[in-house]
C-alpha cells in the first residue's frame, strides 16, 4: 500500500514536471513572438514539401538535389502566382481609389438616409466633415494628444515594415534549411522521447499529421479555387471590384461563415454603389450561393474531408485567442495547433473512459461496452 502512494506521488511529481515544462515553452514562445513568424511559416513549408523531396530521394536523388528541386518548383509556384495577381490587384485598387468618391456619396445621401428613416437616429450630422472640424476645434487638447499618438504610432511602423521585409527575406533561407534537415530534426526530436512512450507519442504524432495534411493542403486548395471562382463570377455580373472582392472572400474562407458572409456584404454594396438596381444584387447573391453548393457538397468533401472535426465556433475561437496571445504569429498557428489539440482531446477521452473515475470500482467487460475496449496502443502493449 506504501509502494502503491509513493508511484502515485512519483506519478503525480512528473505530470507536474511536464505541466510546468509546457507553460514556460508557451511563455517563452509568447516573448519572442514577434520574431518567430518567418520560422514557424518556413517550418510549415517544409512539412509540407517533404514528402515530395522523399519521394524524389527514394528515385534516386541526393537529399540536397530533392531539395533543391522542390524548392525552386515552390518559388516558380510562388512567382507565377505574384506575375499574375500583382497586375490584376493593381489594377482592382486603382479602380478603388478612383472610386472612393462615389461610395462616399451613396454613404451620405443613400444609405444613411434610408437607416435614419427607419431607426430614427440623426448619423448624417455626426458623419459631417464640417461638423468633424468643428468638434476637433472644440477639443483641440485631445486632438493634440491624438496626433502625437498618431506620429509615434507612424515612427513605429517604419521599423515595423523593415521588420516585416527582414522577414519576408529570411524565409527563403529558412524554409530551405529546414527542409533539407527535416528527417534529421525529426530523428532528434524523436530521440528524446521517453522509450516507454514512444508507440503513444508516434500514433498521436501520425493523426496529427494526417489532420494537419488534410487541413492545410485541402483548405489551401478551397481557398484557391473559391477565390478564382468568386471573383470570376463577380466580374461575370459586372462588378469593378469584382475580382477584389472575390479574391477578399476566398482567402477568409479559413474562417467558417467569414468568406461569404463578407463577400456579399461588400458585393451587394458594390453593385448597389455602381449600378443602384437589385438584378445585379441578385447576381451577386446567385455568385455566392453557388459557390457554397460548390463549396459543401464538392471542395470541403474531397479536399478537406471530415477529418479535421473542429466545430466553426471553435476555429473562430483559435483564430482570435492565437492573435490576442502571439500577434501575427499566432494567427498563423491558431488552426494547426488547434487541429493537433483536437487530436489530443480526442486521446484525453479515449483515456478518460478507461479510468478508475469513469469505469468505477467494478470494472465492466469490455466485450458488453466497446468504450471499454482498451486503447491501441495499450493493446500492443
Amino acid at each position: 500500500m506504501q509502494t502503491q502512494s509513493l508511484d502515485e506521488i512519483a506519478l503525480f511529481l512528473r505530470r507536474l514536471q511536464w505541466t510546468a515544462l509546457g507553460l514556460g515553452a508557451c511563455w517563452l514562445v509568447w516573448l519572442l513572438a514577434p520574431i518567430l513568424s518567418p520560422f514557424a511559416f518556413a517550418l510549415i513549408l517544409a512539412w509540407l514539401g517533404d514528402p515530395l523531396v522523399d519521394r524524389i530521394e527514394r528515385a534516386g536523388r541526393s537529399r540536397n538535389t530533392a531539395v533543391a528541386l522542390v524548392f525552386t518548383m515552390m518559388a516558380l509556384v510562388v512567382l507565377a502566382g505574384l506575375l499574375v495577381l500583382v497586375p490584376v490587384m493593381e489594377r482592382q485598387i486603382t479602380t478603388l481609389v478612383s472610386s472612393l468618391p462615389r461610395y462616399r456619396e451613396w454613404l451620405m445621401m443613400t444609405a444613411l438616409p434610408w437607416v435614419e428613416r427607419r431607426s430614427g437616429f440623426e448619423i448624417t450630422d455626426s458623419l459631417d466633415f464640417t461638423h468633424f472640424a468643428q468638434l476637433v476645434r472644440e477639443n483641440w487638447d485631445q486632438a493634440g494628444g491624438i496626433a502625437t499618438t498618431m506620429l509615434g504610432y507612424l515612427s513605429r511602423s517604419g521599423s515595423a515594415v523593415l521588420a516585416m521585409v527582414a522577414n519576408i527575406a529570411l524565409l527563403p533561407v529558412i524554409a530551405f534549411f529546414f527542409l533539407r534537415d527535416w528527417d534529421l530534426l525529426v530523428e532528434r526530436v524523436a530521440s528524446l522521447i521517453p522509450r516507454n512512450h514512444l508507440p503513444t507519442v508516434g500514433r498521436l504524432a501520425r493523426e496529427s499529421s494526417d489532420v494537419l495534411g488534410a487541413f492545410l493542403r485541402g483548405q489551401f486548395l478551397v481557398m484557391l479555387v473559391l477565390g478564382v471562382m468568386y471573383g470570376l463570377g463577380l466580374w461575370a455580373v459586372g462588378l469593378d471590384l469584382g475580382i477584389l472582392i472575390g479574391l477578399i472572400a476566398g482567402l477568409l474562407t479559413f474562417v467558417p461563415y467569414l468568406g461569404p458572409a463578407s463577400g456579399i456584404i461588400l458585393g451587394v454594396i458594390a453593385a448597389l454603389v455602381q449600378y443602384g438596381d437589385w438584378q445585379h444584387v441578385a447576381g451577386v447573391l446567385a455568385v455566392f450561393g453557388v459557390g457554397q453548393v460548390i463549396e459543401s457538397y464538392v471542395l470541403t468533401p474531397k479536399l478537406v474531408g471530415d477529418r479535421i472535426g473542429l466545430h466553426p465556433v471553435a476555429v473562430i475561437f483559435a483564430v482570435l485567442a492565437g492573435g490576442q496571445l502571439f500577434g501575427f504569429l499566432g494567427m498563423l498557428l491558431a488552426l494547426p495547433v488547434a487541429a493537433v489539440v483536437n487530436v489530443l482531446l480526442r486521446y484525453a477521452q479515449e483515456r478518460y473512459r478507461h479510468s478508475r473515475l469513469y469505469v468505477g470500482e467494478a470494472a465492466l467487460d469490455p466485450m458488453t461496452d466497446p468504450h471499454l475496449a482498451p486503447p491501441l496502443d495499450d493493446r500492443q502493449e
